[in-house]
């Protein structure tokens, strides 16, 4: 009987200690993909603020090199000298400014004339806009740290050294590399260890080569790049305590922990990320609401509505991610992808139906972007389509600077767009407001659409909004139409009105909306074929 106790005793011990190694085992593994995971979130972080750091400095390079060019003083004089000087306090990126020529350095704001040296200095690129960058130059360095320097003309600055993330960061790497032209390998310009491959570094997104995590950005034109790295044993010391934890938990405890970890990551993980890179995989659907004539029931138009689910599964609403967008200045992307999107789905459609009107919206900062209507007249005729078909909406808050909306809106009108302002009424805007900016169409906010039958007070406001469009021969498109009271009641006005809402159909995909279409277009023949 002791014997057989002891044994079970044992046994048990013995089970125990196997479930508490593969608890620590699980731990491990679990606080391993949780460090690895980190990482690649941290690394992604390092290279969207050191690209915004290079474009900062970048810019601040070529305007000084700017005033420079411009000097109002004798090349190379004292007072010219003392004008760089003036020019070098302003800055926050630069070390030095001067001439050169030739390869030679003639002067310099920091050196003056004495210490120059007389041999020509060699660039290490010349780039396909003839920009210099010169690396590591005497007397282009700085307390023997690595600097680099932009020529321009005769101009010439040197960056200083403290590129990069400050003391006490995580121990991820980067390298800023150069492609100067097109179809050129990257040149490396700076980085904080040496590394093979340097295909790896223009190469955008995320990359696992062996036991190294890369991430690279790239500047809009291509022409620079920032790419963060780090190694998995680094990304697992940097995270230690997280797979202590895990380990020294074990087992069932050290999974659920995990898992905890788990959710509050991905809720706490910035959506602001997750949206660029959803824009940048074009992760992003497009989806169609038909606008429907009152009076005859027709199909006449849609608008293109955009639709994001987050890398959770979770749907976000466009009122949540657009305003993100806007608010971290990169909507002008998802205006693009809209487009693009726009035109794949619908150029045959537009093409052969010249009455169709298909509407995009666009923000206010896509109306300050002087890209934007270039971008959209060369997608419109790449694809063939003509301006006429594409309308144009603005909120009725992107035109409170009046003078600018008036601007886009006549640009808009030269190039044979239709504007509409969206979700009117909610700012009350005047009849002679409304005159100036010369639009084609408003779009009565849902909340007027909702209040008809009831007591509201923007139910009394409604007739004056109709009276108002009617007086400057205005569209009118209603939204938010729900039932068939609020389609009679905007029917029965003497005005035409176009309707949009959920009792004619709700957004749905190029491929349903194509098949409505088909429909609405057999019923109209068979009632002419009635007649």
């Amino acid at each position: 009987m002791k014997r057989a106790r002891k044994i079970r005793i044992l046994v048990a011990l013995a089970a125990t200690l196997l479930a508490a190694c593969c608890g620590v085992g699980a731990g491990y593994v679990l606080g391993g993909a949780l460090a690895l995971r980190q990482a690649k979130h941290h690394i992604q972080e390092d290279a969207t603020g050191l690209l915004g750091e290079v474009n900062a400095t970048l810019k601040e390079a070529f305007a000084t090199m700017e005033k420079m060019r411009s000097s109002p003083y004798p090349y190379c004089s004292a007072a010219e000298i003392g004008y760089f000087r003036k020019l070098l306090f302003q800055t926050d990126y630069l070390s030095d400014a001067g001439r050169m020529r030739g390869g030679i350095i003639d002067c310099s704001s920091v050196l003056g004339h004495a210490d120059l040296p007389r041999e020509p200095q060699k660039p290490m690129i010349v780039m396909g806009n003839g920009v210099r960058v010169y690396w590591e130059t005497s007397p282009l360095q700085v307390r023997n740290k690595p600097t680099f320097g932009l020529q321009v003309g005769d101009s010439y600055v040197v960056i200083n050294s403290n590129i990069g993330r400050p003391e006490g960061s995580p121990p991820y790497q980067f390298i800023l590399t150069v492609i100067p032209a097109p179809h050129r390998s990257p040149v490396r310009l700076l980085s904080t260890s040496p590394q093979p491959d340097d295909a790896l570094f223009n190469r955008e997104g995320l990359t696992r080569k062996r036991d190294t995590l890369y991430f690279t950005l790239c500047t809009s034109d291509a022409l620079s790049c920032v790419t963060t790295y780090t190694t998995i044993s680094q990304a697992l010391q940097a995270d230690r305590s997280l797979l202590r934890i895990c380990m020294s938990l074990g087992g069932l405890t050290g999974i659920l922990f995990g898992v905890v970890l788990s959710i509050f990551y991905r809720r706490t993980r910035s959506m602001e990320q997750q949206l660029r890179r959803a824009i940048r995989k074009d992760k992003l659907r497009v989806e169609y609401q038909q606008i429907v004539s009152l009076a005859s029931g027709r199909i006449v138009g849609a608008e293109a509505l955009a639709r994001w689910t987050d890398e959770d599964g979770f749907a976000v609403g466009p009122d949540i991610f657009i305003k993100i967008a806007e608010e971290r200045g990169f909507v002008v992307a998802i205006t693009r992808l809209v487009v693009r999107h726009v035109l794949r789905d619908f150029a045959a459609t537009l093409r052969s139906h010249p009455d169709f009107r298909l509407s995009i919206n666009v923000a206010a900062m896509d109306l300050a972007d002087s890209r934007f209507l270039p971008m959209l007249e060369r997608a419109l005729n790449r694809a063939g389509v003509a301006a006429r078909n594409v309308v144009i909406e603005i909120t009725e808050s992107s035109t409170a600077r009046s003078e600018a909306a008036i601007a886009a809106i006549l640009l808009l009108h030269q190039r044979g767009h239709s504007v509409h302002v969206d979700d009117f009424g909610t700012g009350y805007s005047s009849l002679s407001y409304l005159h100036d900016l010369a639009v084609d169409a408003i779009k009565i906010d849902r909340t007027f659409t909702q209040s008809i039958g009831t007591e509201a007070v923007t139910a009394g406001i409604l007739p004056q909004i109709l009276a108002m469009a009617e007086a400057l021969n205005l569209q009118v498109i209603v939204e938010g139409i729900e039932t068939s009271q609020q389609a009679e009641y905007f029917a029965a006005q003497a005005q035409p009105i176009l309707g949009q809402g959920w009792l004619f159909g709700r957004a749905v995909t190029s491929e349903e909306f194509h098949r409505l279409l088909a429909e609405d277009e057999k019923r109209a023949q068979a009632g002419r074929a009635a007649l």
